[in-house]
């Protein structure tokens, strides 16, 4: 059968292919919506990778991993031992891989802040759409591309709705005679909202004078004291000589 026949084409979108073209659609969505319920309670937390990173990576890992068990719909049915090679999932490994240091590539830290994240994840889900129309899934990779374009517009204000808590990095900068306590900087925040982060505290001594940073997460969405409202406290706090507040997704 010649491939650009009208009967050979239909074969894409045949019966069977439609089928087997739903359950790999049934499993992405699954995918997807389990992969926003881990990354949830990571930006319930005030992570950098939240829902869109975290279902969009689980989506994707399901859409390489079904298809393998769908090898004989491939191409339209049409796929003979020349075409399939030796093992075609080495193909699609060299391609992930690939695509996973392009991803890492966009992947930036500034301070107590990540960004880019989601970013490589969609990147990465582009290399399983561009697979499933590889191989001949025209209708999962369309499904595919969909579910993640909505995940990328729209988990963003699903969960600005949902409770979070909210966090900013803190850089303090002491006087040189003054003793900093953890107890008392940890009391500090409470009275503002805000609870110290653990295994967040970095300390360095320069200039004669210490310098903590650390990362302060919000007991909830508007309990914490806004940013400009913590400045002027941190203004008249004794023993502070400068210090530095930003958002942090860490």
């Amino acid at each position: 059968m010649q491939p650009l026949s009208l009967p050979s084409l239909l074969d894409y979108w045949s019966v069977q292919s439609l089928q087997i073209n739903l359950v790999i659609f049934l499993n992405l969505l699954g995918a997807l919506l389990l992969g926003c319920l881990v990354g949830y309670e990571r930006a319930y937390h005030g992570r950098a990778a939240g829902m869109r990173t975290y279902g969009l990576v689980c989506m994707a890992s399901c859409a390489l991993t079904v298809i393998a068990g769908y090898s004989v719909g491939w191409y339209g049915g049409h796929a003979t031992p020349s075409a399939m090679g030796t093992d075609p999932t080495r193909i699609i490994q060299g391609i992930v891989t690939g695509i996973g240091f392009l991803g890492a590539g966009v992947i930036m830290r500034e301070g107590l802040n990540i960004s880019g994240l989601t970013t490589a994840a969609s990147i990465w889900a582009s290399s399983a759409i561009g697979v499933l129309v590889g191989v001949g899934f025209y209708a999962a990779g369309i499904l595919l591309a969909l579910l993640s374009a909505m995940c990328m517009l729209g988990l963003s204000r699903i969960e600005s709705w949902l409770p979070q808590r909210p966090a900013i990095g803190l850089t303090l900068r002491f006087d040189s005679e003054f003793c900093p306590e953890e107890g008392a900087l940890r009391a500090f925040l409470m009275t503002h909202g805000f609870d110290m982060a653990m295994g967040s505290i970095s300390i360095s001594f320069s200039q004669g004078a210490p310098e903590w940073r650390f990362v302060a997460i919000a007991n909830c969405r508007n309990c914490g004291t806004p940013m400009i409202g913590l400045a002027k406290a941190l203004e008249m706090h004794p023993g502070v000589q400068s210090f530095h507040i930003s958002h942090a997704r860490n």
